[in-house]
């Protein structure tokens, strides 16, 4: 007999399309980059990333406010300083370019936004590797000690959440431990629990300024041949204290954003990285691939992976295109 079964039936119109749709993206589901350089007077253009901006702190509010009325519910701040030294030190001072920047959209936004910051070194140490050097080693106790200053330091400043990248082993506990002994035990840990040695960071290297001077960062980030070992790495983040745990990069590591959020249950991020926004930026460029239509697949299959938030470069653009804009 001729098939009973027509899969196309549901596919006949945009309405029903939509009424059987599984995957539903929204700008709830977003989380907005936001790169802070000291001394700057205006929005400075990332070569790597057209459409991308470093934001001078004056700037911060208004890009806040911005993002927060796309409604897109968070950003993750990345500081530049002025000074770089052996240790990273402005990481962790008071008056530091993200404690400013925190307090700047705090005190504008209140709970309007959330705010989430970057807890690494790499941008602030004259080396640009994510921890304390010694030789040519990144040594990894030594390293915490920073990393808790840091952390509370920007939980002063008023942020939500904190988001330690540098895969040094024990971070999530530290700097856990480090919240609660100063108080700031409702300050939430957003985990890059699977963080992959990977080429797609090129163009965040560039805005970040935060290129090594020697070596590379395949003694402490992740094989992205290993699976075992980023579940791994995942489940040790959640047994220290992890609010969330994160994939990064996203478009390469659909199975592993699958694998995470299935087995552990938990909140999980995925970051589309500055890879995977530059190469559909420029293939837009050139024509080759119609770009809105590119990013919402992009955005769609991460989603339908198991991310709950995904940090994206194209946040802005997303939420407005969701919205019909």
């Amino acid at each position: 007999m001729f098939p009973q079964v027509r899969m196309r039936r549901l596919r006949r119109t945009p309405r029903i399309r939509e009424l059987v749709r599984q995957t539903i993206l929204t700008p709830k589901n977003l989380v907005y980059p936001i790169f802070v350089r000291e001394g700057l007077a205006r929005p400075e253009p990332i070569q790597a990333m057209p459409g991308r901006s470093r934001i001078p702190l004056q700037g911060v509010l208004g890009e806040g406010r911005e993002v927060s009325s796309l409604g897109i519910p968070a950003v993750i701040l990345f500081g530049i300083p002025l000074k770089k030294d052996e240790k990273g030190s402005s990481a962790y001072h008071k008056n530091g370019v993200v404690q400013r920047a925190v307090r700047s959209l705090k005190e504008g936004l209140g709970d309007e936004l959330v705010v989430i910051t970057d807890i690494c070194l790499c941008q602030y140490t004259s080396h640009g590797h994510c921890g304390i050097v010694s030789g040519d080693r990144i040594l990894n106790d030594p390293t915490l000690e920073v990393l808790e200053k840091v952390a509370v330091s920007h939980a002063e400043a008023g942020a939500d959440m904190v988001a330690p990248s540098g895969m040094t082993d024990g971070q999530v506990g530290a700097i856990r431990r480090a919240l609660d002994s100063a108080g700031y035990e409702d300050v939430a840990i957003l985990a890059y629990a699977a963080k992959h040695a990977s080429c797609f960071y090129g163009p965040f290297r560039d805005a970040a300024h935060s290129t090594p001077r020697f070596g590379d960062r395949r003694s402490y980030q992740m094989d992205y041949a290993n699976l075992d070992e980023a579940l791994r790495e995942t489940e040790l983040d959640i047994k220290e204290g992890a609010d969330i745990v994160m994939v990064k990069p996203a478009l390469a590591y659909l199975d592993l954003i699958y694998r995470v959020k299935t087995r552990f249950g938990l909140p999980t991020a995925a970051y589309s990285v500055s890879g995977e926004y530059s190469m559909i930026k420029a293939a837009a460029e050139k024509g080759w691939v119609d770009e809105k239509s590119a990013v919402l697949e992009a955005l769609t299959a991460i989603k339908r992976a198991g991310a709950d938030i995904i940090i994206t470069y194209y946040a802005k653009e997303a939420s407005r295109w969701l919205a019909g804009r």
